[in-house]
């Protein structure tokens, strides 16, 4: 009994993991598609940094190369499902500020999804640029220390033309660049042999809300973690300041 006990559980374990594997999928496909579509249908990672932004996320995640040929070619209108870029403001509870990036085939059903949350939870739905003002857009490199000090990556941070830099989990650092300079920090700190574990265009907000209570902050949590979970939902962000 106690064998079949633990069968059964790693075959949950399994299904939700496969479950998750299949919308990180989603999610990395459509930020393909996306890219080659903001790109002006350049193919090309080479010459369209977003795409190759989004190809080295895919490839991180092991996501099958006709998964990614498959989702460049959507891009381009070579694929039967149209996929589009929606942009969604508001407020989470406490008054946090929120930028949801969504890319969809159906914008319909997503606004509904997250409106639904929204209401659910209390949060309060806001209608385009009623948060984006509180936000800009950054360059961001996530790098591996691997040995170096805060400072030796400072230097060679500053010597390639980034803006900022702070500590990340586990032996890693966060680099910030403006939004234009990021291709250009990103290729000059490889050269330099610094390892990079990721880079992606993320918006900063300008002014943080802080917020300490526990309860408060557990429910601002969940409530972004459910709009994460959407499928159509590419990231969001807040101004939240734990």
């Amino acid at each position: 009994m106690s064998g079949h006990s633990k069968w059964a559980t790693i075959k949950r374990q399994k299904g939700a993991a496969d479950l998750k594997r299949g919308l990180t999928f989603t999610k990395l496909s459509n930020a393909i598609t996306i890219a080659v579509k903001r790109g002006g249908g350049i193919t090309d990672p080479d010459n369209n940094f977003r795409l190759r932004l989004a190809m080295d996320e895919a490839r991180g995640a092991n996501m099958p190369k006709e998964n990614i040929e498959r989702a460049i070619d959507r891009g381009t209108g070579k694929g039967t499902e149209a996929v589009e870029e929606v942009i969604y403001e508001g407020f989470a509870p406490e008054g946090v500020s929120l930028i949801i990036e969504a890319a969809t085939d159906n914008s319909q059903r997503t606004t509904s999804e997250i409106k639904s949350i929204f209401n659910r939870e209390g949060a309060s739905f806001g209608q385009p640029g009623s948060v984006s003002h509180q936000f800009e857009q950054k360059g961001q490199i996530t790098v591996a220390l691997e040995g170096r000090s805060m400072d030796e990556l400072f230097e060679a941070a500053a010597e390639s033309g980034a803006e900022d830099i702070e500590n990340g989990d586990a032996d890693k650092a966060i680099i910030t660049t403006s939004f234009s300079d990021l291709s250009q920090v990103r290729d000059k700190l490889l050269a330099k042999g610094i390892k990079i574990e990721g880079a992606s265009i993320v918006r900063k907000p300008l002014v943080l809300i802080p917020v300490s209570d526990r309860e408060k902050l557990e429910r601002i949590h969940g409530f972004i973690r459910k709009i994460e979970e959407l499928d159509d939902v590419q990231k969001v962000y807040s101004n939240l300041k734990e």
